[in-house]
């Protein structure tokens, strides 16, 4: 907050100064202003000459406000005395006196009132922004500036105290949201640890048994401890079962390595193909620009879909990254197949050197194709759009062709 003080300090200085050098104007003494009455003074005594003093009306001048006139030549001393300022006229032969004031209606000290009062209320204003921006912005955001650090120390157990304000209210959710879910995820990775671990050492203890077995046979049999051919099958007939026994635990290894070990949930509703489509081309469209790539967008009929927008924007970026990784940077297209049963969404990229045997592996868990070489990635990405498609009850397939790979996935209408 020290910066904002420091602006605050500043903007408060300026006011301060804008208000000395306004009221230095305002009030300021000179010797010769222009005169404005002599000007009005003239006005009315050609005005007098012209039309007679009887059709004179003083309502609108603003600095004469009476005139008096005598026909006697022998003026009384009041005519001259007056206690008011004053200029004599002869207009027609006959002597005017013009009594004026030598400010207009609103004194100096009313227009000096009304411009304080204004650049008073604007102070007020420009300070209740301040203070508005530092209760409603800075502050909720300057609650933020240790939770980064927080988390990468790994606690995450201190809550992001709410804030309902129009501006942070739903970002300080997302940082609480993403706060748990790290949580969640780090709770669920230690569990899976601990079944692991249990796993290994349950599957080592009922290993230990046939694995013995076996090796006492083994020793009987080498040192021809049996010379009965029918001791001798049976002895075979129990290390085949023992190894069966053996490969048993050996599959129940494979299969728990095999299970689903990323938390992907879904929330399956309805949205519009065109939400998904705008997400995709705003993203990718300058990201293509600037690598220069040619992005094609066909065309399409928009139509409500059944599944997870976010988890569909999440597989179609998949796709593209792919797309972007392994093709020849020439094309990429982004093209909607006429469907019966359901909406086709493919991406089609130029340059493909997947092999054709490599095809029905690309959806496999950390499975990269021999085109690969050098690129950066861990396999996940098709693999994880696969579980995702699936769990909307869509699919996902690929296919290769004129030198060119098109992996399309398929929605259901809502």
């Amino acid at each position: 907050m020290r910066a904002w003080r420091n602006i605050f300090l500043t903007v408060a200085g300026l006011m301060i100064l804008i208000f000395a050098a306004v009221n230095l104007f305002l009030l300021r003494k000179t010797p010769d202003d222009g005169r404005p009455y002599r000007v009005e003074i003239n006005r009315l005594a050609l005005q007098i000459e012209q039309q007679g003093f009887d059709h004179m009306d003083l309502s609108q001048c603003e600095y004469v406000f009476h005139i008096e006139t005598y026909t006697d030549p022998l003026y009384g001393d009041h005519f001259f005395d007056s206690e008011s300022d004053h200029a004599f006229r002869v207009i027609n032969g006959r002597l005017y006196r013009f009594d004026y004031s030598a400010q207009n209606n609103m004194s100096d000290t009313q227009t000096v009132f009304i411009v304080n009062t204004i650049m008073a209320l604007m102070s007020i204003l420009v300070l209740g922004v301040l203070f508005y921006v530092r209760t409603k912005i800075l502050r909720p955001f300057d609650r933020l500036t240790n939770i980064p650090y927080e988390l990468s120390k790994g606690n995450l157990t201190a809550p992001v105290k709410e804030n309902k304000n129009r501006f942070f209210g739903k970002f300080l959710w997302g940082i609480d949201l993403l706060r748990e879910n790290i949580e969640q995820q780090k709770q669920r990775e230690l569990e899976l640890q601990k079944e692991k671990k249990t796993l290994l050492l349950s599957l080592s203890h009922d290993l230990k048994t046939p694995l013995s077995a076996i090796k006492l046979y083994a020793k009987a049999l080498s040192k021809n401890l049996y010379h009965d051919t029918e001791k001798q099958m049976s002895i075979a007939e129990n290390i085949n079962k023992k190894a069966d026994e053996i490969e048993t635990y050996v599959s129940q290894i494979i299969t728990a390595s095999r299970e689903d070990f990323l938390s992907l949930d879904v929330k399956n509703g309805e949205f519009y193909l065109s939400d998904l489509v705008q997400n995709i081309v705003l993203y990718y469209r300058e990201k293509l620009a600037l690598v220069k790539t040619e992005f094609i967008v066909g065309e399409y009929k928009n139509c409500l879909l059944s599944g997870d927008l976010n988890r569909s924007i999440e597989v179609l970026q998949n796709i593209m990254e792919n797309a972007l990784k392994y093709g020849d940077g020439t094309r990429v297209e982004l093209l909607f197949p006429e469907e019966e049963t359901g909406v086709l969404i493919s991406v089609r990229n130029s340059g493909c050197t997947l092999d054709k045997t490599d095809l029905p592996h690309i959806f496999e868990s950390f499975w990269r194709g021999s085109n690969a070489g050098h690129i950066c990635g861990s396999g996940l990405g098709l693999y994880i759009g696969r579980q995702l498609m699936h769990k909307m009850n869509g699919e996902i397939f690929a296919e290769t062709g004129d030198g060119s790979i098109t992996v399309s996935i398929v929605f259901g209408r809502a």
